[in-house]
């Protein structure tokens, strides 16, 4: 559903704090407004500032059906501590069986082409269902997160998915920003953060970071950091 702001009015946006920001979005859009969540810190931030503008907001999960047991059970967390409906979205299953019998369970492994084909059917194609009939969604995306997310923008236009407006609230927070957030706020967050994790997918494809490892060093680690991407955020 394509949304058309001035880019005068979409300039200055970009200047907003995080929590403004959100407002704005939810006076404009809620309730074709949705949050993708994949329980990460960040997105548990967006959303705890969401739920202080609007008593219901609408956030959505993928669960490719690989995820952790810790990401499971964080989603019961996070449901009842706020009261919340969260939309889950599943792939679709015949796509999966056929993509397993042809390429295996681990096929992720094998090449860039393969990971990318089953992120395309467990996660791409889902999100596809979650956003229709959306004017804007908010992601807990951060330019500090990668290379490939560097020129994050706070808003931008997704022609992606039909010029739908994406919001992108965090996307000049750091890692430090995020956590102490969590702390004030005593957010519930995934255990495996504490196992030194800091970027949480499917269990395949997720492992810990040293300390001084990027964020993202541990998301699909036998790959280049310029691949490092599922699909979900593309950008023009």
């Amino acid at each position: 559903m394509a949304v058309n702001v001035p880019a005068s009015e979409l300039e200055a946006l970009q200047a907003l704090p995080a929590q403004d920001l959100l407002a704005w979005a939810v006076e404009r859009f809620h309730p074709h407004l949705k949050l993708a969540c994949s329980f990460s810190a960040e997105d548990l931030v967006v959303l705890d500032m969401l739920t202080q503008l609007v008593e219901a907001p609408r956030v959505f999960t993928l669960d490719t059906g690989r995820l952790h047991q810790e990401t499971y059970d964080l989603v019961d967390r996070v449901r009842e501590r706020y009261g919340l409906e969260i939309e889950v979205y599943f792939p679709d299953f015949g796509a999966v069986e056929r993509m397993v019998r042809e390429h295996g369970m681990n096929l992720f492994y094998k090449s860039v082409e393969l990971r990318k084909l089953c992120c395309r059917v467990r996660k791409v194609e889902p999100l596809k269902r979650a956003l229709k009939g959306v004017k804007a969604w908010v992601t807990g995306l951060r330019r500090e997160q990668s290379p490939t997310r560097a020129g994050l923008q706070k808003v931008e236009v997704d022609e992606a998915h039909g010029g739908l407006l994406k919001l992108n609230p965090l996307a000049d927070w750091t890692r430090e920003d995020v956590w102490r957030y969590v702390r004030e706020r005593n957010l519930p967050y995934n255990a495996l953060y504490d196992r030194g994790f800091k970027s949480i997918g499917c269990a395949p494809c997720t492992r810990p970071v040293g300390p001084n490892e990027p964020e993202r060093a541990g998301r699909w680690w036998w790959e280049s950091p310029d691949t490092k991407e599922c699909g979900l955020h593309v950008r023009s």
